[in-house]
Order: C-alpha cells, then structure tokens, then sequence
C-alpha cells in the first residue's frame, strides 16, 4: 500500500492526473476546516467545461478516499438552487470554503457566488408550513407519551430528533443539514440549545425515561403555539372551494 501524501499535494496531484484541462478546482470538506477523523475523505470540487452534464464518483488515490464532485460551468447551479430549496446547502458550503487547486480565472466568482448564496439564509417558512410542521411534531410527541414499548419509543424519539433540529433551525430560516451536520448546524445557530437538545436526548438513551424529550419539544413549540391538534386540516379549504364550484 502506497504511503499517504499530505491533503493538499495529494489533491493537486489528482486534479493534474485526472482533470488536467479543467477550468477550475478546490479541496473542501473536513481537512479544511481542521475537523478532519481517522475516516475522513478528500472532498474535491472541479469545473470542466467540456462535460454536458455533472457526476460523482469516489475513489482511493494514494491511500486517500476521494469523493469527487464534476460540474460544467453552468450545471453547478442547478446544485446550488437544489441545495438551497432543500436548506441543506452542502454543495455551496464545500465551494465557499474550499481551497483552490486550480484557476484559469472562474473560482472567484464561483465561490462568492456560494458565499452569497449561504449568506442569504433558506426560504423562510410560510405561516402554514409551521402549523403543519407543529401538527407532526405533535401527533410523533403523542406517539412517544403513550407507547410502553421500548423499541417504539426509540423510534418515535429519533423522529422526534429529526423533526425539532428541523423546526428549530427552519423558523429562524437557518440552514438545515444530515447525519453530524444536523448538530452542527443547532451548535452555529444556539450552542445553549444544542447543548439542552443533547441533553435531554441523551437522557432518553441512558434511562428511558421520556419526561425530558416532552418538555423540551413543548418548550420549542411554545413560542409558535405549542402543541397542535384540534382544528387542524390539510386540503380542507381547497376541496370546499372545488365543491363551491360544481
């Protein structure tokens, strides 16, 4: 097995080997940040203008993992406007952050227009996505308080996890994400909110007890409502108005 190189050299020797004529490349991802594990990968970001479409592939290049992410020089921002309606913007992140490989004079550009992209926040929630957002927050919160069945609970609290870190994030039209990218987002947002999120999740794990979990999702709640069940309808208004007109 041949010996690890250290990132940078090993990217821009990558990018020499495999795209010598691209327009542009950057290294992004935990190297980068400094937040790189024994488990961490090259993340690697190339413009090639002579492709009609974008892809991505992984690989092992002198010991490194490498994922890398292929755009032409307009198929990058259908990634963008993706990421941005989904408010998981992982494809401007790593190109706002990534160092440059390679500059035939487009990374500037691209990557403020990243910049700008993440400055600028998601879509913000209409008052009728909250409310629904609410409902099913509510029906999963009841789905936990009357189950006596272990495993159900531990399913019902991981839906729990990924419906509050949502609500929470998304009501202050901040950037969502997945899997580590979920508590970091909390972390940027509120680290004391993180921390009682943590919490009272953890609680849950070491003893089953779920009066922790309850309170802290009612406290998430609260400023927007609380709890919603009673009145609420999806579709109703449309199909009457559908009806009005028969």
């Amino acid at each position: 097995m041949r010996q690890r190189w250290e990132p940078m050299h090993t990217a821009k020797v990558f990018v020499e080997t495999n795209f010598r004529h691209c327009r542009g490349a950057l290294l992004a991802g935990s190297v980068v940040r400094g937040q790189e594990t024994a488990t961490s990968d090259l993340d690697i970001v190339v413009f090639d203008e002579t492709l009609m479409s974008s892809y991505r592939e992984s690989m092992i290049f002198y010991g490194w993992p490498i994922e890398v992410f292929v755009y032409n020089l307009s198929s990058y921002k259908e990634f963008f406007e993706k990421d941005r309606k989904a408010a998981k913007p992982s494809m401007p992140r790593m190109v706002s952050e990534g160092i440059v490989l390679k500059d035939s004079g487009i990374m500037e550009s691209i990557q403020q227009e990243a910049k700008a992209l993440l400055e600028a926040g998601p879509e913000a929630w209409s008052s009728d996505t909250i409310r629904t957002k609410r409902y099913f927050i509510t029906d999963v919160l009841d789905d936990l308080r009357g189950s006596d069945d272990r495993k159900e609970r531990l399913f019902c609290v991981n839906t729990l996890s990924d419906l509050v870190s949502e609500f929470i994030l998304r009501t202050e039209q901040k950037w969502i994400g997945s899997s580590k990218w979920v508590i970091r987002s909390l972390e940027a947002h509120d680290h004391e909110l993180a921390v009682r999120f943590v919490e009272a999740f953890e609680h849950f794990y070491r003893t089953d007890e779920t009066a922790h979990i309850i309170e802290f999702v009612e406290s998430v709640l609260e400023p927007y409502g609380g709890r919603l069940f009673d009145g609420f309808s999806i579709g109703k208004a449309e199909a009457e108005r559908k009806t009005e007109k028969l």
